[in-house]
Parts: C-alpha cells; structure tokens; sequence
C-alpha cells in the first residue's frame, strides 16, 4: 500500500479501535488522483478501508483469517463525486439559484441556500430580492463575519472563508483539534445480538434505523446497504433532496414520519425498538428536544449501536451550528488552500465533497464494528464523528500530493446491471471496494423518499 494511503488508513482505523496488525489484508489498486491541495482521492481510499476491514472483522470471526481486501483508487475517485448514471434522464442541479460564493468587502462567503427555509433566511438578512445579481449586490456592502453570524442567527447557514492558520486559532478550531477522529463509547453488556449467518452478505438482517440526510450519514447507510444491512431511511413530511436522493438511496427502503405528531412518534419508537443500529445526522440537542436523546433511546433499545454525526463538532462554541460539507471546507481553510494552490481568484473547494463521504465510512466502520461488539458480548457502542474533524484529518496530511490524473471513466467502469430507480433506468458504477467471499452489492434500486411504509423489512413483504 502507498505510504501515504497506509499512514491515513492506519489512523482511520486505529481511531475505531481497530486492531493495526489487520491492515495487512488491505491493498489499494489502480492508480489515479482527484486534483486537489490535499489528498484527496488518498483520504476516501483511507476511508473506505476502515470500513471494509470491519466487515472483514465481522466476516472473519467466522474463519480462522480475515478475508483480503482491494480498494480500487480509481473507482474510488469516481464514488466520491457521484456513481450513478441515469439513462434517458437527468439529476437535478446541485445548487439552488442563489447558492454559493460571494465577495464581500473584506473577503469572501458561502451562503447554502438549497432548502427553502435556508435560503428564505439569507434574504431576510440581506434584505435583497431572490436573484443572484441583487443578492450579490447586497452582500458586497456587508463584512464577511458580521454577515456569517447574522444569517446563521437567523436560522440560514453561511461560512466565511478563512485560512488554516485562523481556523486553528478560532476557539471552534481549538475545540476540533482536541476532539478524537471518531468518539467511541462502549455501553453496557446484553444479551448477545444475533442475526442472519450469511458469510457471503455480513450484514444481512441488521437492521438500521436511518435518520440522516446531505450527504455523509447517507452515504454510510448506502455502504451498509451494500452488505446486505435493511436500511429504512426516515426523513419528515416536508423535506426533499432532489439531487442527491438517487445517489444515495440506492438498496434502502424510504419512508417520511413526522416526529411531532402522536401517531408518528408512536410508530418511530416502534420502529427505533426493533433496531440493531440508529444513525442520525441531527445537531447536538436537537433529538433531545424531540424527546428521543441518547438515554432514551437507549431505555427504548437496550444494547443500540447508536452513531451520530454532526458538522462542527461535539464541543466547543459551534457544537450545534447547523453546516454541510461545502460549508466546513470554507471555514477549516481548506478552500482558501485550494485557491491558493490552483492560483485562482476565488474560493477553490475540494474536487469532490470528500468530508462527506470520508465521515461517511468512518461512519459505517463504527457501525459495523459495534455491531461486532453487540455479536461477541452483547455490549452496546455509541460513536460521534463530525465533518471539521474529518477536515482535520485530511488538512493534517503532511506535503501536497503528487497528482496522477484519473483515466476517464469508461463503459466497462460501470456494474452490468440497470437500474431501476423511481425516476428512470441508470447505471451505477462497479463498487470501488472488493471483500474476497463478500461481494458489495445492493438488493434494491435507488427510490424517492417516502417510497415505503414505516415498517421493517420482513413486514414490508
């Protein structure tokens, strides 16, 4: 394995408590990078890794040695921007018609505007009408902090451009670099979890209680997915991603509960007591104001493998500022580093957003090894990751990155199946990740959101 590649790894999964001597089954093949300032083709393999070696540990405890591994960096390059194709239809765009990056008088800003609310309270702060040329108009007569805080004390979500260098001396940026890669907490003992012994998919009869949106939480649950996991996907009435859900609902069942009305309520406990794993991407504080913090939660499920992901962090002033990965990169430095290293005049983000799907399968690598943990002793695990700590991570990789362009993608990439999703056939491309004995494959094609019932798999039928 690349020096490189092995040293990300090795941190990947020592921070899960994984055994280092179990690095040795991994090889990483083909050749290729995205082109960044920072490696990021290198962090996603790193990623990918550890959660591949805990389906390994898990596959293994069956044999007397752990199954071999092969991370293809190539594919992985691709997976980390999109791995769907459609046929004979297109995704929507990625960004609302007023998102993105403005100058202000004194350096630069990302406003995140995709959900209605969110955009409805950036111009609320600006006081402009909703088109672009206006809200550029408005946003260069205000300082970039001052117009950060206001739109995020609105209820929007805004982040200045800093550098590394102020990140790190930002009291945000000092909770972030005390905080561990992955915060893992075992829970007490129970009786041992059982489910299907199906060597070939390891995860078949789990079953995972989704509450996780844009864009890391759904992509560990669609690695799960891919080892047979039952995925059910709750999001509320009102909410919609568009572009995204036809990545990443790929081998899930969707379905929408409002945790504010009785019925609802009663039938997400139902489902939250029939869970081997909950995974959520709500703020700090914000299940807890639903009702369903982590001492309940864990009253309704004795022994959950509970994972949470947030994207600030889980101290410090920002712990509950609302982010995504777009965000993040602008204030840990990383897009100002970007646009240093291309020598451009404006914010340079990462060629793919890598902080998502590297907390993704650090995400999935904790689930998987607690439910590990549950198999051996019935002990529970309970893990927090955020997206500033994974762009700690990958800002702390030592040297610029000799880049090896990528060879385009190409027919014989993709799976040879169609797939057939809510909004058409697509292709998918082949999985980047090979597990010798457990191929990684999905049972159900990409669906809209609230496509299924909110019931588990074997009363879905």
């Amino acid at each position: 394995m690349d020096r490189d590649v092995a040293s990300l790894t090795r941190t990947a999964w020592t921070s899960l408590g994984g055994d280092p001597r179990a690095l040795d089954v991994v090889a990483i093949t083909g050749e290729g990078d995205l082109p960044s300032a920072f490696p990021v083709t290198d962090l996603g393999c790193a990623t990918m890794g550890a959660a591949a070696l805990a389906i390994a540990e898990l596959a293994g405890m069956r044999g007397a040695r752990l199954p071999s591994i092969a991370i293809d960096r190539r594919l992985a390059s691709f997976w980390l921007k999109a791995s769907i194709r459609p046929v004979g239809w297109k995704i929507p765009p990625t960004w609302g018609d007023i998102a993105g990056d403005y100058p202000t008088r004194d350096g630069w800003i990302k406003l995140h505007t995709n959900q209605p609310h969110h955009r409805a309270a950036a111009l609320r702060v600006l006081g402009a009408p909703g088109d672009r040329a206006a809200v550029a108009r408005a946003v260069a007569t205000r300082a970039k902090a001052e117009l950060e805080a206001a739109v995020v004390g609105e209820g929007g979500c805004a982040a200045e451009m800093r550098t590394i260098a102020e990140w790190a001396a930002h009291p945000q940026g000092q909770a972030i670099a005390a905080e561990p890669l992955v915060h893992v907490t075992p829970r007490e003992a129970g009786a041992p979890l059982a489910f299907a012994d199906d060597p070939a998919r390891p995860l078949r009869g789990l079953r995972v209680l989704d509450l996780t949106r844009v864009l890391a939480g759904p992509v560990a649950t669609r690695f799960l997915a891919g080892y047979g996991a039952d995925v059910l996907r709750i999001d509320p009435p009102t909410w919609n991603e568009p572009p995204l859900v036809p990545e990443v609902t790929l081998g899930k069942h969707c379905a929408l509960l409002d945790l504010r009305a009785p019925a609802d309520r009663a039938t997400f406990e139902t489902l939250l007591r029939g869970a081997h794993v909950f995974v959520n991407g709500y703020r700090p504080g914000a299940l807890d104001d639903l009702g369903y913090g982590a001492a309940e939660r864990r009253r309704l499920a004795p022994g959950l493998v509970d994972v949470c992901l947030d994207a600030y962090g889980w101290t410090g002033p920002w712990s509950s500022r609302r982010g995504f990965d777009s965000l993040v990169q602008m204030s840990t430095g990383i897009a100002e580093a970007g646009m240093r290293w291309r020598r451009a005049e404006e914010p340079a983000p990462l060629p793919a957003q890598a902080l998502d799907h590297a907390t993704g399968y650090l995400v999935a690598a904790a689930v998987v090894r607690g439910v590990t943990q549950r198999v051996t002793n019935g002990g529970g695990l309970d893990a927090r990751l955020s997206l500033a700590r994974t762009a700690k991570f990958l800002t702390d990789a030592q040297g610029a990155p000799a880049i090896t362009p990528l060879a385009p993608a190409v027919p014989a990439d993709l799976a040879p199946d169609i797939e057939p999703t809510t909004w058409g056939p697509a292709r998918r491309l082949a999985p980047p990740i090979a597990i010798v004995g457990a191929p990684m494959g999905w049972d159900r094609p990409a669906s809209a959101l609230g496509a299924s019932p909110a019931c588990w798999e074997e009363a879905i039928g």
